[in-house]
């Protein structure tokens, strides 16, 4: 594989999936260690990631509040107005972390009544523009990378919810791997969401539909809508809808 053709490759893999890491890079392209290295080097100068060790971030997990840097916009958007076709005032709501559920909170109307818990700094700092609404911010240990709340006391604080929704910003989609991330932490905060919540929907662009991370979140059936940016009719959900999810 050309240089060009691998370094187009991470660019992708980076705005899909807002992480990368250089083991799988070198696994995926059949490419040394070294070669990944520089690669990564080369278009973290570029500007177009942010290396760091092990693998490198998306810009998009540098988070201001006027940050226009975010993969894929226009589809988050229509993702977001989908979403808020679900929420209703009085709602208790859980909001994971990530650029789509940023765009969600975004979209809220300014005069909604409803309680939001999340661990996501990013999304509860966007939730203080909605000030008819309440705000519960549950947090521990900061993982830097992602700025969301882990480990057992976050864990062990959401054990006592039950909310109405848990929207869930999602890595990876598949229909019989089911919902799979890279980060333990992170994982682990994912499964208390889904746990303490009635309804789980989980909120993707089309791109992250049939791929596959190392770590499980949940399988399938522990989600109960699938939001993407295209037309529910889309022959890609025809797998999904087999399995009785929910797709809008």
């Amino acid at each position: 594989m050309l240089k060009k053709e691998r370094q187009a490759y991470i660019t992708q893999q980076i705005n899909i999936h807002n992480k990368v890491l250089s083991s799988d890079l070198c696994t995926q392209m059949n490419v040394s260690e070294d070669t990944i290295r520089r690669d990564l080097q080369e278009l973290s100068e570029e500007g177009k990631l942010i290396k760091v060790h092990g693998g490198a971030l998306s810009h998009s997990f540098h988070f201001t509040l006027q940050n226009g840097n975010i993969y894929s916009l226009p589809e988050k958007k229509i993702i977001a107005q989908k979403a808020l076709t679900l929420i209703k005032d009085g709602m208790l709501i859980l909001l994971s972390g990530g650029t789509t559920i940023r765009e969600l909170v975004k979209a809220l109307p300014p005069g909604l009544n409803a309680t939001f818990i999340t661990v996501s700094i990013p999304t509860a700092l966007e939730l203080l523009n909605h000030t008819s609404s309440e705000v519960i911010f549950v947090g521990n240990k900061i993982l830097k990378s992602a700025q969301i709340a882990v480990g057992a006391e976050v864990v062990n604080k959401l054990a006592n919810v039950k909310a109405d929704l848990c929207f869930l910003g999602t890595n990876s989609i598949h229909a019989t791997e089911g919902i799979t991330d890279m980060d333990w932490e992170i994982i682990e905060v994912k499964k208390a969401l889904i746990t303490s919540s009635q309804r789980t929907v989980s909120l993707a662009i089309s791109e992250k539909l049939n791929t596959v991370q190392k770590l499980k979140v949940c399988d399938l059936d522990s989600s109960h809508t699938i939001i993407t940016e295209r037309h529910p009719d889309d022959p890609l959900f025809e797998e999904y809808r087999r399995l009785g999810l929910s797709i809008l």
